[in-house]
């Protein structure tokens, strides 16, 4: 026997008895699997004038039959599709009305509950791509909403304190020609919010790096490597950038999580301010998205060339830095290259207009010189 109805009388378990229900042209069979029933085959026939039909079930989305006496009722909990139709084919027109009107609730129900499943699925879904894509809407609504004063507190934090712990250059051919290379870049930015801060830091890292507020660190080991002032100017202009867009920021505020962005949002600046000493340290190794490192790459080319700086310096240095990643040194590890990354960088230099240049007034091999002497 296949079940496809439980059974509810005075003699079955409190649980209800399975059973298997089978339409007939008189009205229905009821087949226990044993010989429970009075009937000698285990079955139980039932006329349709017997039978009381109607809707029911924990969602109402099953069909209730019953029938005998008032001392020995049977109900018969069907939710088998074939069964319903059947009786709906088979059923005089005496009971067609009932048969229908029970039928028709328990359609109602079951669509009823499809649409429960649907809309509960696609509020999962739309949940899920909020927390995605609305946890960036969120950070950029925070980030709008710091004052560049308070940001200049948190980047000089950091700055501070890793400046105090390495050798700083402070005066030099190499100084100068980075000063007169953030001069050039500084002075093409409208209406600067910053004030940038560069420092020269003795280090063998081929890197320079941004933090919130304005302040750029620059290796030695940057202005060893490169070929030319040009290609230096070119990595400023692209640290420059981070700041413009802060993009410093908001990874600070990713990293403080969803809670320190609502309290932004609600104008409790005062929770993040908090936090400054904590994640001062962590400030100098945040890594910045592949978007964000893109939109760097874009606009540094842009503000190379109102600077009247050769922007093919940066293609030409990063495109060397994709090459030699394999390197056991220490690599602009804050903007690791990528092939399709430069060849990106590539494609845009070229299909700006032709530039007007003017050099730097420094000597470039005089620069590299002075660092190798006061070593």
């Amino acid at each position: 026997m296949d079940p496809n109805a439980l059974c509810f009388g005075g003699d079955f378990p409190a649980t209800g008895l399975p059973c298997h229900v089978e339409v007939i042209p008189a009205g229905i069979t009821v087949r226990f699997g044993d010989e429970s029933s009075d009937t000698k085959d285990g079955a139980e026939a039932v006329p349709f004038d017997q039978l009381s039909l109607s809707a029911g079930g924990l969602n109402h989305d099953q069909l209730v039959v019953r029938y005998g006496s008032e001392a020995d009722a049977r109900v018969l909990y069907v939710n088998n599709p074939a069964v319903i139709h059947a009786l709906r084919a088979a059923a005089p027109n005496v009971a067609t009305g009932d048969l229908e009107a029970a039928a028709s609730m328990v359609r109602r129900k079951r669509h009823t509950q499809r649409l429960s499943w649907i809309a509960a699925g696609m509020l999962i879904l739309s949940l899920g791509l909020v927390l995605w894509f609305g946890s960036d809407l969120a950070v950029n609504l925070a980030v709008d909403r710091i004052p560049v004063e308070w940001e200049r507190q948190l980047g000089e934090t950091a700055y501070r304190d890793f400046l105090g712990r390495h050798t700083v250059v402070k005066e030099g051919p190499a100084v100068d020609a980075v000063q007169e290379m953030t001069r050039r870049l500084t002075d093409q930015i409208p209406g600067d919010p910053y004030r940038f801060e560069v420092s020269v830091v003795r280090s063998d890292a081929v890197n320079a790096f941004a933090l919130p507020g304005g302040y750029v660190v620059v290796f030695t080991g940057l202005l060893r490597k490169a070929e030319s002032g040009e290609e230096v100017a070119g990595v400023l202009s692209h640290e420059f950038n981070h700041v413009l867009q802060r993009h410093g920021l908001e990874r600070v505020v990713k990293q403080v999580g969803l809670m320190t962005v609502l309290s932004i949002l609600f104008g409790d600046q005062q929770g993040l301010i908090g936090l400054t000493k904590q994640i001062s340290g962590e400030l100098l190794t945040l890594k910045f998205g592949r978007a964000q490192e893109t939109e760097a790459d874009l606009t540094g080319l842009q503000l190379l060339r109102r600077a009247k700086i050769d922007s093919s310096g940066l293609v030409r240095f990063f495109e060397r830095m994709a090459e030699q990643q394999h390197e056991p040194i220490e690599m602009l590890s804050t903007h690791p290259m990528s092939a399709a990354r430069v060849e990106r960088l590539n494609a845009e230099a070229k299909a700006l207009p032709k530039q007007t240049v003017e050099p730097f007034t420094f000597d470039w091999n005089r620069v590299q010189g002075s660092l190798d002497v006061s070593r």
